[in-house]
């Protein structure tokens, strides 16, 4: 059995351990860890973001990782171009949106489809016009 020292405690630890039985640190032998997942961030970056940010990460602490790009994707995002479950963008596909465009689950947003939102022009099964709302 192959050992290495864990990269918080020091403790000799397995390569195939996934928690340090001295500190808990999880994957203990890999020299750096981040979080949980899968993250890609595109080197091209347009307005000061990445072109596409793709996450379904959760860091050390448990906090999940937002794609935050012209194009994101993930659990949790916030784009131009949003496909997430919970998302913020001008065009977004998603369970829960907040945009200009959307096709959702639950939306606000002035276009959409939705089964339920609050909409200014669009479809769905109980759709709330933002106009009479305000």
């Amino acid at each position: 059995m192959t050992t290495t020292p864990c990269r918080d405690c020091n403790n000799e630890v397995s390569l195939s351990a996934r928690a340090c039985p001295k500190c808990g640190a999880p994957y203990p032998y890999l020299e750096h860890w981040d979080g949980y997942g899968f993250e890609y961030k595109s080197s091209t970056r347009l307005f000061g973001l990445p072109l596409l940010h793709i996450s379904f990460k959760y860091r050390r602490n448990g906090t999940p990782v937002i794609a935050n790009g012209v194009i994101a994707i993930g659990q949790f995002g916030f784009g131009m171009i949003t496909i997430a479950q919970f998302g913020i963008g001008v065009v977004t596909l998603g369970q829960f949106t907040f945009a200009a465009a959307a096709i959702a689950q639950f939306t606000i947003a002035a276009y959409g489809i939705c089964q339920i939102g609050v909409l200014y022009e669009g479809i769905g099964q109980l759709v709330f016009p933002l106009d009479k709302i305000l």
